[in-house]
């Protein structure tokens, strides 16, 4: 039972239609599945991944117009990252994040990669981390996309950025039940605090590493547009995923049970300091109801909710895409 790294990251936009606009024009990532929130139908929910929809390339984003901005702090996912292939592809985002007036930080190494930071109109704080040949888990396959060289585009995600008072907790949940193993350490670009903890499951690289930060100066993180909501990994099929319900279950922390999402089946707890965890199979996968050639072109529904269409698309916002 080995997690094989990150699966998809969940956060929360204000503005749809903008959120699209950056993720797809600006960042040249495909739209993989246009979906409702299955706990909260009148909101939409958007998938950008890589040209096939593969696990570890999602970063999602649920609708919710008028929502509050977030406000950073402890508890929190403070930082996703995406994979880019070189640090020459660093330096072609650089420019592109300027013409398109991005705010973005410098080339800097985190982990001993290169990475640049930037962020969304919305605050979400992103991260580009070269491979540079890396070893570890695959990248995803690029998408096409007007004014984005193959070579420089978008290939999955990187690590994802804990933010907590108290990093003892987590790192004991990371290691001794999600089989995380801690490999290193760097510098904390925030200034005098400790160490940012590095963390490594399954073939490790890039796209299966979690970044440990402790800051207990901060006051505890709020959720809104530009917030992380949940972190997800991945289970490699449904036979490894009956054995993390047990696993989980006797852990004695809280969770969902099985959840059917159709596209995944998931589990849901938070660990100690309140970062909710999502494990997540990459089966049976987002193209079980539209061809891989149309994906994220209608609105696609879980097959429990597919009877209720007609009600859902009445009750949802128009969204022109």
């Amino acid at each position: 039972m080995k997690l094989l790294g990150q699966h998809h990251v969940s956060l929360m936009t204000g503005r749809a239609e903008k959120n699209f606009d950056f993720f797809t024009r600006v960042l040249g990532m495909r739209l993989v599945k246009k979906s409702v929130n299955q706990d909260n139908t009148t909101s939409y929910h958007l998938f950008y991944g890589d040209a096939v929809a593969s696990p570890g390339t999602e970063v999602t984003y649920f609708d919710y117009p008028g929502i509050g901005p977030s406000y950073p702090g402890v508890s929190s996912i403070s930082s996703t990252s995406l994979r880019v292939p070189t640090t020459e592809s660093l330096n072609f985002w650089a420019g592109r994040f300027d013409s398109f007036g991005v705010k973005r930080g410098e080339i800097v190494s985190r982990a001993g990669r290169d990475t640049l930071f930037f962020e969304d109109f919305e605050g979400t704080q992103l991260i580009l981390a070269a491979d540079n040949g890396e070893a570890g888990v695959a990248p995803g396959q690029p998408w096409t996309a007007e004014g984005i060289p193959l070579e420089h585009a978008v290939v999955g995600l990187g690590p994802v950025t804990l933010t907590v008072a108290d990093p003892k907790p987590t790192a004991l949940v990371l290691t001794q039940l999600m089989g995380f193993r801690k490999i290193g350490t760097y510098p904390s670009p925030a200034g005098d605090f400790a160490e940012i903890e590095v963390f490594a499951t399954g073939e490790g690289g890039s796209g299966a590493e979690v970044h440990l930060e402790a800051r207990p100066d901060l006051p505890k993180f709020r959720l809104g547009r530009g917030g992380a909501h949940h972190v997800a990994f991945r289970i490699p099929n449904e036979e490894e995923y009956g054995k993390w319900i047990d696993r989980i279950a006797a852990s004695g922390l809280p969770n969902s049970g099985r959840v059917d999402r159709d596209y995944f089946r998931a589990l849901y707890f938070r660990e100690p300091n309140g970062i909710l965890f999502e494990l997540s199979t990459d089966t049976p996968g987002f193209d079980i109801d539209e061809p891989i050639e149309s994906l994220g072109e209608k609105l696609g529904l879980p097959s429990f909710l597919e009877p209720r269409r007609a009600e859902i698309e009445a009750n949802l916002r128009p969204l022109d895409l």
